[in-house]
């Protein structure tokens, strides 16, 4: 199945379990379970505070952030969760480098672990690039469940991408 590309580098017992969940529908009603609710983060200047505190938590000496926003244009089937930018502006005689983060429009409805997961990911792009096992700890400072709720957050997109949206609006 074509969804399940979002759980390629996962052992295959674990791909296997949640092939048997999808085909027996119990996919959504197991991460509903686990996550009820919906996040009520609802506009760019929200997403904004929420990241710029877990920011300001974990990442105090770090580059400021010139811009967070939700993104139509990001998608996920591409592989893009969220996107974390270096942008190089001339100012005169200047050159200003800011620091862009942008999350895929469809985690406005998801439960908040998932946002927070795409958000300490993208802020871990401030100090650490490349996904390397610096990354990785840096994401579980800032997230110290970080890699389960990933998985969870890949299983949430195939269970969107086969049966559609668990939350709305």
């Amino acid at each position: 199945m074509n969804a399940l590309r979002y759980l390629q580098g996962y052992p295959q017992q674990v791909v296997e379990q949640a092939q048997q969940l999808l085909t027996q529908q119990k996919l959504g009603p197991w991460l509903l379970a686990r996550y009820p609710d919906a996040h009520q983060i609802g506009n760019d200047g929200q997403l904004r505070d929420y990241v710029q505190s877990l920011k300001n938590q974990f990442l105090k000496k770090s580059a400021p952030l010139s811009k967070v926003c939700f993104d139509n244009k990001l998608h996920v089937i591409n592989n893009a969760l969220g996107t974390h930018s270096y942008i190089s502006k001339v100012h005169g005689s200047k050159i200003k480098r800011v620091n862009e983060i942008r999350i895929a429009s469809i985690f406005k409805q998801c439960p908040e672990p998932f946002l927070k997961m795409i958000c300490v990911h993208e802020l871990a792009h401030i100090k650490e690039k490349q996904h390397n096992k610096a990354f990785y700890q840096l994401c579980q400072h800032m997230m110290h469940d970080y890699h389960q709720v990933e998985l969870h957050l890949r299983l949430y997109l195939v269970q969107t991408e086969t049966h559609g949206r668990l939350y709305s609006a």
